[in-house]
């Protein structure tokens, strides 16, 4: 399965290199790399990017050339660029797989109108302990009644862009599905001052940035006495990686439609 990376310079973006060539066994192989135009990456070859050996594959300053050699591309950019390769992947009839967080919500009827002609795997974090942690808060939401208040707490290292972060309101989400509520009606994502009371049914939203946290997510459920936590910590930005490429591997092979995590892994 030819697999290619946009946006390879980044973090996860060497990360996605490292996990698609160590995924060779499965079935994987690296076709084709791109970053920004005029980018000091650009030109170099892929597999020093990512501090492996030479793959002999150079990085491109062209998304097109990417989606061009690759069955499959995935994409851990920028909201603004996100959109520009959904056109791409639909206009070459490739598989796509989206972990880029901060999109704008109507970027998700964008993504069900590409699903009608591509296969897409969009999730806001590719780990499977989160998405483990998602079933487990819709479920919890859903058996408690509103005298458990809901708050979901997340911290990331200091150079992420988006709050809360696309995990976070993920997870709240997933509470508000269980409590059969939408979260744009619910969701209180900013505290300062005298604010009064905490409404009951409320979801709300806590951000920390700092340090080289790669991601930290809390869910709290706190009634009278007695409080409910679960919590996922991520050590290492390869365990999205892992995802994305397993994610890749499977979304290629299926027909089109908008798919998630929960799809991946058979959840």
């Amino acid at each position: 399965m030819k697999i290619g990376v946009v946006g390879c310079a980044g973090r996860m973006g060497r990360n996605l290199i490292q996990q698609v060539v160590a995924a060779k066994g499965a079935g994987a192989e690296l076709a084709a790399v791109c970053d920004r135009p005029g980018y000091a990456s650009v030109g170099q070859d892929a597999g020093a990017l990512a501090g492996l050996e030479s793959l002999g594959i150079k990085v491109s300053e062209q998304a097109s050339a990417v989606f061009a050699a690759s069955d499959v591309v995935i994409d851990f950019t920028t909201p603004e660029a996100t959109e520009r390769h959904l056109m791409l992947a639909v206009d070459y009839k490739k598989a796509l797989v989206v972990g880029t967080t901060g999109l704008a919500a109507a970027f998700s009827a964008r993504l069900e109108e590409a699903g009608c002609q591509i296969p897409i795997v969009a999730a806001p974090n590719m780990s499977l302990g989160v998405n483990l942690l998602l079933g487990l808060v819709e479920k919890v939401a859903k058996a408690l009644d509103e005298s458990f208040d809901i708050e979901v707490l997340e911290m990331h290292h200091r150079h992420k862009v988006d709050a809360p972060s696309g995990t976070a309101l993920a997870l709240g989400r997933a509470a508000a599905r269980g409590r059969g509520v939408e979260l744009s009606e619910t969701a209180v994502r900013s505290r300062d001052g005298i604010t009064g009371a905490r409404r009951a049914g409320d979801i709300g939203f806590a951000t920390l940035r700092g340090g080289s946290v790669v991601g930290d997510h809390t869910v709290i459920f706190a009634a009278d006495d007695e409080r409910i936590e679960f919590t996922h910590k991520a050590g290492n930005r390869s365990i999205f990686a892992r995802g994305a490429v397993r994610a890749a591997l499977w979304c290629a092979r299926r027909p089109p439609g908008l798919y998630g995590m929960a799809d991946v892994l058979g959840l």
